[in-house]
């Protein structure tokens, strides 16, 4: 059977790019069991929570749920558990440097498939206090404000 081409997004984390400001990003694999891949597939997914932690040396993705597979029997996977996140050394490293910096953290954005591959985009972020969210909500509805009577002027109904 072929394998799948192109890039099927199965959950992405909205809320992550209000929360953190994202400074990079990555794309790691994710050590899985069947019925886990065969429940991604079904499109079910949830990155509320998570976050990449590192411990000897290895990046663990902590709290995602994959909710288990329907037709799973005795070899469904537990939920919430701890996955290895696959990345090269150098990227490691360098993940492990920043990561001791204070007030970064490491979160998952997406999941997808890529080429048949289950993938996991993580960023590099630092913790925006309220008064930064509330700056972005009011330059975004600026934006559209602006964006709407440049239409509006193009169209020329103003």
């Amino acid at each position: 059977m072929p394998r799948e081409q192109g890039r099927k997004v199965v959950a992405s984390n909205r809320k992550a790019r209000h929360d953190y400001a994202i400074l990079d990003t990555y794309e790691a694999g994710m050590v899985l069991t069947g019925t886990e891949v065969k429940s991604l597939r079904a499109g079910r997914s949830s990155l509320v929570d998570a976050f990449g932690h590192e411990n000897n040396g290895e990046i663990f993705l902590h709290g995602m749920h994959i909710p288990e597979y329907t037709q799973g029997t005795w070899t469904n996977h537990e939920p919430r558990r701890v996955r290895k996140l696959l990345l090269k050394r150098d990227e490691i490293h360098k993940l492990m440097g920043k990561l001791r910096e204070d007030g970064l953290t490491l979160v998952p954005l997406s999941v997808y498939f890529n080429n048949g591959y289950a993938k996991v985009e993580l960023g590099l972020a630092k913790g925006k206090k309220s008064y930064d969210k509330r700056q972005d909500l009011a330059s975004r509805d600026a934006q559209r404000e602006i964006n709407k009577a440049m239409g509006r002027r193009s169209k020329g109904m103003d």
